[in-house]
């Protein structure tokens, strides 16, 4: 099979995780935790980072972090992996969806201020596969109802929205290291903001609030999370990032590759780019238009009989029992992307061949 999206292992992980295992620095104290936060941070140009366990954790902890709680409603995509809406949950609080782009699949922000209301809080505009949302918009209506912005940036890592990297826009941002992003430590996020008292507050509660105190023993103001990354998948975090800007020169190069070969079949919709923004393209996706000859999920089963790997995109979360009863808007878009949309192979290290000839199966 060619895959979907595997890991990219080809730095200095083993020397380094090593290196860990050498010293015993294994657990959440450890030089690489404090780099891979520097590290970071210094990469998407944002003051502060601080690790989590997961892109889901680094959500809870944005929530949490803000103050969003019970009686509060989030503005959210349903077309999104289920995290943030988990999220918003794992708070107390209500998501409210909001219909997506047809073009881009994300966040349609023209939509948002239809859904406000008393209880809204925040927004949590999802990067769907890459592409940004328009941040200058959802920035402008959060100012204006004074909300806040946290944006998922876990399949975004490279994308940049008008010359800043997304995840960087908000109030805070949230990253995941996946083993299909486009960066991995197996399992990890990372959050990020340019607030100092919001970045100390993160940590503090990622951390299970403890103060030491001066006789060693341990401290607890507040209820804390025990939200934060061991050194050792930190150390694999500092080796995976130190060729992030290979791995995302590949990731559109593949893209671009793709587009070619795709570009003349009729009934097949390829991603866009807007202007001002940059796309790393983390799933290469497409949507399945009328005019091809079969629907996607027949495609789906016919790519996997030829040794491909393919995914349907995201179904929508409105539709599923947790949430079906949350309020939204007109989710015409949403409904009918998520029938058509189809992620193919888009591995760092997927061979032009491959792309070839998964391009030649949907000539086909």
């Amino acid at each position: 099979m060619i895959p979907l999206c595997i890991p990219e292992v080809k730095g200095n992980e083993w020397k380094y995780i090593k290196e860990c295992l050498d010293t015993n620095w294994v657990s959440s104290v450890g030089s690489y935790v404090d780099k891979f936060e520097n590290d970071f941070a210094s990469f998407v140009k944002s003051k502060n980072a601080i690790v989590t366990m997961n892109g889901t954790a680094a959500l809870e902890l944005a929530l949490r972090t803000l103050g969003v709680g019970e009686g509060d409603e989030v503005i959210v995509s349903s077309l999104t992996f289920i995290s943030p809406v988990n999220a918003i949950r794992y708070v107390g609080a209500e998501p409210v969806f909001v219909d997506v782009c047809r073009d881009t699949w994300v966040m349609d922000a023209d939509k948002i201020e239809d859904l406000i209301t008393t209880k809204t809080k925040a927004i949590i505009p999802v990067h769907i596969y890459g592409h940004p949302v328009d941040m200058d918009k959802v920035m402008e209506i959060a100012k204006k109802h004074n909300l806040f912005v946290i944006e998922d940036a876990t399949e975004s890592l490279g994308s940049i929205h008008k010359d800043k990297a997304t995840g960087t826009i908000g109030h805070m941002g949230c990253f995941s290291f996946n083993g299909n992003k486009l960066i991995t430590t197996g399992a990890g996020g990372m959050l990020v903001t340019n607030d100092e008292e919001l970045s100390r507050k993160a940590k503090y509660l990622s951390t299970q609030t403890k103060t030491v105190l001066e006789n060693g023993a341990f401290y607890h103001e507040e209820i804390g999370y025990n939200f934060r990354m061991p050194n050792v998948l930190a150390a694999m975090g500092c080796a995976q990032l130190e060729n992030v800007d290979e791995y995302i020169k590949d990731k559109r190069e593949h893209a671009s590759i793709y587009n070619k070969l795709l570009k003349d079949i009729k009934g097949i919709r390829l991603p866009i780019e807007k202007e001002g923004c940059k796309n790393v393209y983390w799933l290469y996706s497409v949507t399945v238009e009328e005019e091809y000859y079969i629907d996607r999920d027949k495609l789906i089963k016919k790519l996997k009989d030829n040794g491909v790997d393919s995914r349907p995109f995201f179904m929508p979360v409105h539709k599923m029992p947790p949430y079906k009863d949350c309020r939204h808007g007109d989710m015409s878009v949403t409904d009918e992307v998520a029938m058509r949309g189809i992620n193919l192979p888009s591995s760092v290290g997927i061979k032009t061949d491959d792309i070839s000839f998964i391009c030649n199966l949907l000539r086909k």
